[in-house]
């Protein structure tokens, strides 16, 4: 079932005032001489995906849009804030990070990089740091990169445990997260805890029991890795099952390394999203088109180990709802940044600037079942990213450069650029 680009028939349910003659506030503030608009909603503008509409303004009383539209039609207020011909999207969704652990894998990567064999733990190296870390620099750890990403244009974001493996590490790591996002998910079932290693089904019972109740009460999800090395098909459903008895809602690690049960396992238990999706059968892509589990896609992850990239343009034909994240973990996708994974869709999975933009943005916010972001419509959050450029292509035309100019979360400015930009 597609919401992506490919559909126009779904637009978004939006709520407020929709035209210069309903009632705004005169304290509300609006954005002017804005180049183009991305709206999301397929229903306004040109009629596209995007809902794109052209010399455009936003009208923001306190954290919601309570207006878009043309610029020259906007309502009077008191605030005025000017694009200067500038392009605005709606603030990236980032729905699959890694952001609570200790050190860095730097010798792991430059091996890898470098051609040569490393053998120093992979996931086990940062379980260590992460165990040895303290909560103070657990939490400074994952400020300093939600900061990053802030500057580059994230307003939303979620974020996992995993690299604790205890009952006291994963509730620590899901205590500390659930401080800085309410999109915390439970990743007691990353990898076997090198403590079980000789027992995975002690593992299970634990990650599935005793570490399940400490965690349940930090977090929206359950997730597992669902992957050879990992956790097989059965065990997976065991733990999404025990996860979804407590209240927490599924999303799976599928399908990244080999062929495997997760993506359909994922679709059975009406999983919000199953994340990776590298290695896809016919079936696979079927049961994905035919349900509302939404594809994740997470180029970093491609990039930074030289793995096989994700077919997009396959999913996308498919009717799959496809989103975009950065995987933001110190070993096989170190980056937070959205407008990259963006460029790469582009450059490397088969997508077009539109579709990897909506991706990027609308189609996070559905692998969170969210419809108060992702989006610049009236009774949406008021998340928005002015763009140092007239059109959001340039996301992918100018990759590498930053081009959040400013970025406003809730209606409130939480990063700009020096002065001379909007």
């Amino acid at each position: 079932m597609n919401t992506g680009p490919a559909a126009t028939n779904k637009p978004v349910a939006t709520s407020g005032p929709t035209s210069a003659n309903s009632a705004v506030a005169t304290d509300a503030t609006a954005i002017v001489n804005i180049a183009s608009l991305v709206t999301n909603d397929p229903s306004l503008g040109e009629g596209t995906p995007l809902g794109l509409i052209r010399d455009a303004a936003v009208v923001i009383e306190g954290d919601r849009v309570v207006w878009v539209g043309e610029s020259s039609k906007a309502p009077a207020t008191d605030n005025r804030l000017d694009a200067g011909g500038r392009a605005v999207i709606p603030g990236f969704v980032d729905s699959h990070s890694h952001l609570v652990f200790g050190g860095d894998r730097t010798a792991e990567f430059n091996a890898r990089m470098s051609g040569q064999p490393y053998a120093a733990g992979g996931i086990r190296t940062t379980v260590a740091a992460t165990r040895a870390a303290s909560d103070d620099e657990l939490e400074a750890n994952l400020v300093r990169h939600l900061g990053e990403a802030l500057r580059q244009g994230t307003t939303t974001f979620e974020t996992k445990s995993g690299y604790g493996l205890t009952v006291e590490d994963e509730a620590r790591a899901l205590r500390i997260a659930a401080r800085h996002t309410d999109e915390v998910t439970y990743l007691g079932a990353h990898i076997v805890s090198p403590d079980l290693a000789d027992d995975p089904a002690a593992y299970v019972a634990l990650v599935t029991g005793e570490m399940l109740d400490a965690c349940a009460p930090y977090a929206r999800w359950v997730d597992v890795f669902c992957e050879k090395g990992a956790f097989d098909g059965d065990q997976a459903r065991a733990i999404l099952t025990a996860g979804r008895a407590k209240g927490l809602v599924p999303r799976v690690h599928a399908n990244q390394l080999t062929y495997g049960p997760g993506v359909q396992l994922a679709v059975e238990l009406d999983a919000a999203s199953a994340d990776h999706c590298t290695h896809l059968t016919d079936a696979d892509v079927d049961a994905l088109a035919g349900g509302s589990t939404v594809a994740t896609l997470l180029p970093g992850a491609e990039f930074s180990t030289r793995a096989q990239w994700p077919d997009a343009r396959r999913l996308l034909d498919a009717g799959v709802t496809v989103a975009l994240s950065t995987d933001c973990n110190p070993g096989s996708s170190y980056t937070s940044s959205m407008p990259f994974c963006v460029a790469l869709a582009v450059r490397d999975m088969g997508m077009t600037p539109d579709e990897a933009v909506w991706s990027a943005t609308a189609g996070g916010a559905a692998a969170l079942r969210r419809t108060d972001v992702g989006r610049l419509t009236p009774g949406a959050r008021a998340d928005l990213v002015v763009l140092d450029a007239p059109s959001h292509v340039h996301l992918a035309y100018r990759p590498g450069v930053p081009l959040a100019a400013r970025v406003l979360r809730a209606g409130r400015t939480v990063a700009a650029v020096p002065t001379g930009h909007p």
